[in-house]
């Protein structure tokens, strides 16, 4: 892989994120229920299955990559309100 990478786990090459830049040709997606300052996450699908994430603010800065397994059960765990206390105020 040619990209700049931002945490590689030495031990087993695994990569945590990469430039957004190096992700040309994807399509961004964000939530209906993101505000108008743009604060949110994005998401893509690439090529091989996996789902890429950014934040909106700076999309050009890391993105993290996710297999669609680890997105799934982020899914399914935000729908059951696993993560509710995060934003409860």
């Amino acid at each position: 892989m040619d990209h700049d990478v931002y945490d590689v786990d030495d031990a087993s090459g695994v990569y945590n994120g990469m430039a957004a830049t190096q992700l040309s040709g994807v399509a961004w997606q964000k939530s209906r229920h993101s505000n108008s300052q743009g604060s949110c996450v994005e998401f893509a699908r690439l090529p091989g299955g996996d789902v890429a994430v950014r934040n909106s603010r700076f999309p050009d800065g890391p993105a993290l990559v996710y297999t669609r397994a680890e997105i799934e059960a982020m899914l399914l765990g935000i729908k059951d309100g696993e993560f509710d206390h995060l934003i409860a105020g």
